[in-house]
């Protein structure tokens, strides 16, 4: 469906000349093609999941948020700009973002379902919320919230 998805905006964007829009999708498509040809080798010729994709999508904007933080130090506000603007595109094919208590309960009840202690225990708790919330929230924002609770 996501793939579906990122197709008829590609065409959208291309009827519209829509240039940023475009690029981005682009962007998405030529990394997902990849990751489905790393894929193939391990014997899934479906290419991978939507979960995988999701979790694409998180790096992606990770990486323009870095690049965003390093544009502005230097001075690059129009390449920061566009950076931020490529993230406005990502995220459309994203689900709906948690917010701060939403992400502390689910950080509350991952430790609850992983029987947790302390920090030695993180790991464990991070995998619980990677499987069942790609997608829906900053994992890093959430290791800092669960790191601020195991102690």
């Amino acid at each position: 469906m996501l793939r579906t998805e990122l197709n008829e905006a590609m065409k959208t964007a291309m009827r519209a000349k829509d240039t940023a829009g475009l690029g981005t999708i682009r962007l998405i498509l030529a990394a997902l093609k990849d990751r489905d040809i790393a894929a193939r080798s391990k014997g899934n010729y479906d290419g991978i999941p939507e979960d995988e994709m999701l979790q694409m999508f998180n790096s992606m904007i990770k990486q323009r948020r870095e690049s965003i933080t390093l544009y502005e130090q230097g001075g690059r506000c129009e390449l920061a700009q566009k950076e931020q603007e490529e993230i406005v595109v990502i995220q459309r094919f994203m689900p709906k973002q948690m917010d701060e208590a939403e992400v502390l309960a689910a950080v509350k009840g991952a430790i609850a379902s992983a029987d947790a202690k302390g920090l030695k225990d993180m790991g464990r708790v991070m995998a619980v919320l990677k499987e069942k919330y790609a997608g829906q929230m900053d994992f890093t924002h959430a290791s800092a919230t669960l790191k601020q609770n195991l102690v």
